[in-house]
């Protein structure tokens, strides 16, 4: 069975290992896919992209918590006691 591969470029581990560098200056914002035995063994992502997708799971853990707590319950506070 053929695994799905979420990435445009990949690598091998082997060269990656010889080449980080230039693999990393070539994959610019793009993941690259690392492959071992040609099957997909890790994704290497730049430490933008990495930052931006941790900031979109924190977006979406929020939204979810907004819609579980959307219906109460609720605590009446006045301005005064705070």
């Amino acid at each position: 069975m053929m695994q799905k591969i979420y990435a445009n470029k990949t690598v091998s581990v082997t060269e990656l290992k010889r080449n980080l560098a230039s693999i990393l200056d070539r994959a610019g914002n793009d993941p690259v896919a690392v492959l071992n035995h040609n099957k997909p063994e890790a994704y290497l992502l730049s430490a933008a992209s990495y930052e931006r997708l941790l900031e979109r799971l924190e977006d979406l853990e929020d939204a979810r918590l907004v819609q579980e707590r959307a219906d109460g319950p609720f605590v009446e506070v006045s301005i005064d006691d705070l």
